[in-house]
């Protein structure tokens, strides 16, 4: 039976569509020191996780936190944003993770023994066209406004979405201890605020982050 090229076509479309798909979500922005030795994470944890092994994170009970840095999405249509607007976003991002880590395992600028440091951006800002205005132009991979991308990632028009990538290191030698890769898909956001992908995404990972900690210090439940 001959086969018409149409046919072939629309066989083999769906394939293609899935393999860009997992091109653009293996993407990294080279904001980690190393990306080899990942595995996938559990599923209640992040999409993708390092742990030294032989590594006693019990005793890690206080963070110094570096100042979070923000990537733009290569395919972005603009990739200019305000510097008010950025250290917003900073401001927003340290407040979240120190209310709801902080009161269990406290903040602090000094390295010691007992002290983590994490090392945090957020990637693949993807910013809407300008003319949208400020509201919608520093959403984390911004708004889907494509029904090609909705089939193909299964996210619908005004849902955001935001990639992490972070790691933690021994303050003391600056040895890497644990690393993790994480995206965060949002919810319909109508009505939603200024800011509110922005930080329901911070608030989501902060959350993740005391989760954890919790189970490797044995508090949980």
């Amino acid at each position: 039976m001959k086969i018409s090229k149409k046919v072939v076509g629309i066989i083999i479309a769906p394939f293609i569509v899935m393999m860009t798909v997992s091109c653009a979500q293996t993407r990294h922005s080279g904001f980690l020191s190393d990306y080899s030795g990942f595995k996938e994470g559990p599923s209640d944890g992040a999409d993708l996780v390092y742990m030294k092994e032989d590594v006693d994170f019990s005793k890690y009970n206080k963070i110094m936190m570096d100042q979070v840095v923000f990537y733009f999405s290569e395919d972005s249509e603009n990739k200019g944003i305000q510097p008010e607007v950025m250290k917003e976003l900073a401001d927003e991002f340290h407040k979240t993770f120190a209310e709801v880590v902080g009161a269990d395992y406290p903040f602090t600028e000094t390295p010691g023994p007992d002290v983590v440091r994490m090392r945090t951006a957020i990637t693949d800002i993807k910013q809407s066209h300008p003319g949208i205005g400020v509201v919608t132009t520093i959403v984390p991979q911004a708004l889907v406004i494509s029904t090609i991308k909705k089939a193909a990632t299964g996210k619908h028009t005004g849902v955001g979405s935001a990639s992490m990538e972070v790691e933690f290191l021994d303050s003391m030698s600056n040895e890497r201890i644990a690393a993790a890769i994480d995206t965060r898909s949002g919810g319909k956001l109508a009505g939603w605020s200024k800011y509110g992908a922005v930080k329901e995404a911070f608030k989501f990972w902060a959350e993740r982050l005391k989760k954890r900690l919790d189970k490797l210090h044995g508090r949980e439940g």
